[in-house]
């Protein structure tokens, strides 16, 4: 089947990976994908050289405009889509047009339906959410997004939170999946590592490792479990933190480690590229995810399940839907910090523990949270005899 995959972001970090994971697997499966990208973007590629190129000077300059004015360029990019799309039909007419959602893109959707072209529509975005950056245009991005979510073929969802909020508002939504993140499996493989030799050369060694890998930003929580676990570190002598990353709170979480006099117990590496993530996550006995949000499907939890490495992770429904307490994982309340600090020292002393459930969260993400798994259920939504 020749399948089209289009989508409007920039294609880097965690979209990006879930963009190749994607791709990836339709192709394994015997398909055709070609992937239609945001003009200077290109998620195929991972490399130092396209992180740089992939910015694209178009994107830098419209991602910086104020609220109104972006939005504005959302809505018009409806027209370049049309003739981009035109000229692919023209090359190549699609069987399949798999898109990745974006506020106020709906001209795929409508010329699918005028050619009689089957468009899967994968959700990872809502005018339902609360945004970082706020709607200027909320009535218009949520009417295009009711439209477009009750006339697309079907709906991937990546959580729960957000199929039940869309339905809600949205009234009789087209027939759709619930698909969390995934993970390459191969590539987050544990016996790919030298763990020993890794762990020397970190200056990890004779430590028991605690790790987290991602944006250190206010919502993601990494500075207040940092500040929060600080002055009980020397309650468990052989216990290191590794958090990889970097963002705006980096700088004050560095101040607080040196003030503390902690730099021998935390290590803060900064942003590694993509494919040096998993020689990170090879060092680590566990991980915690301090926060997170209602409809996300974190990333970082299926690559550190994949490598065997098991989360402690806030409750939050998405992530409970991947995580079985004591099992695959350990919860507590989001937004609990102190109890946060308390499993992740409790989990210090219990390596027989941390390695059952470890070894669980791989088995979990083997059977049901690979990138083809993905793939073949958004398959299940393309109507029967709608490709011949």
């Amino acid at each position: 089947m020749r399948i089209l995959y289009h989508h409007r972001t920039r294609g880097r970090h965690v979209e990006g990976v879930h963009i190749r994971g994607i791709v990836g697997a339709l192709r394994e499966l015997g398909h055709t994908v070609s992937v239609m990208s945001f003009p200077g973007a290109d998620p195929e590629r991972e490399s130092a050289d396209h992180q740089a190129v992939g910015r694209g000077r178009l994107a830098a300059v419209v991602t910086r405009l104020p609220g109104m004015v972006f939005e504005m360029f959302e809505l018009l990019y409806n027209a370049v889509t049309l003739v981009r799309m035109g000229r692919a039909w023209r090359n190549a007419p699609p069987q399949l047009i798999y898109e990745r959602y974006s506020l106020f893109l709906f001209a795929t959707i409508w010329l699918a339906r005028k050619r009689g072209v089957p468009l899967v529509l994968e959700i990872n975005d809502s005018a339902l959410v609360e945004r970082v950056r706020p709607l200027a245009m909320r009535k218009l991005a949520r009417r295009i997004e009711g439209w477009c979510f009750r006339n697309a073929t079907g709906l991937v969802f990546i959580s729960t939170y957000f199929r039940d909020i869309a339905a809600e508002a949205y009234g009789a939504v087209a027939p759709s999946v619930v698909s969390p993140n995934a993970v390459d499996l191969p590539r987050f493989d544990p016996s790919r590592f030298d763990r020993d030799r890794l762990r020397a050369e970190r200056g990890l060694t004779g430590r028991t490792v605690c790790g987290h890998i991602g944006v250190f930003a206010h919502w993601h929580g990494v500075d207040g479990f940092v500040e929060a676990i600080a002055h009980r570190l020397e309650s468990v002598p052989d216990l290191a933190l590794v958090f990889v990353g970097d963002g705006k709170t980096l700088p004050a979480v560095r101040e607080l480690i040196a003030a503390r006099g902690l730099s021998d117990r935390v290590l803060l590496p900064g942003r590694v590229p993509h494919d040096e993530v998993a020689s990170w996550i090879a060092c680590m006995d566990y991980a915690v995810l301090p926060n997170s949000n209602h409809y996300g499907s974190p990333m970082k939890l299926f690559e550190f399940m994949g490598m065997g490495v098991a989360v402690v992770a806030p409750d939050y429904a998405p992530v409970a839907e991947v995580i079985a307490d004591g099992r695959t994982g350990w919860l507590f309340p989001r937004g609990d910090a102190a109890a946060c600090v308390e499993r992740v020292l409790e989990l210090a002393l219990k390596a027989d523990e941390r390695r059952r459930v470890g070894d669980a969260a791989r088995d979990y993400i083997a059977s049901e949270r690979q990138w083809r798994n993905n793939a073949e259920q958004l398959l299940t939504l393309v109507p029967a005899g709608a490709t011949a």
